[in-house]
């Protein structure tokens, strides 16, 4: 999938990804698309609720080799 911006929140726990996830968006303009990738299993739920929350689209998430991947489309 495209994206306009990549955050690596890998080794941080809840709720750092969130946060940092929170301060990636407000820095992005309307409808751009940010990667994040956590090593969190928590962030599932997190993200999903996140998104929900804030009125951002979670696009796609994806589980791969113990890393968690969310495009989140800035609204």
């Amino acid at each position: 999938m495209k994206f306009d911006k990549e955050l690596d929140a890998r080794g941080l726990n809840c709720p750092l990804p969130i946060l940092r996830t929170k301060k990636a968006l407000a820095d992005m303009a309307g409808t751009q698309v940010l990667r994040v990738v956590t090593t969190d299993p928590g962030s599932v739920k997190d993200f999903d609720a996140f998104a929900r929350q804030t009125g951002n689209k979670l696009l796609a998430s994806a589980q791969a080799n113990n890393e968690f991947e969310f495009f989140i489309e800035r609204v």
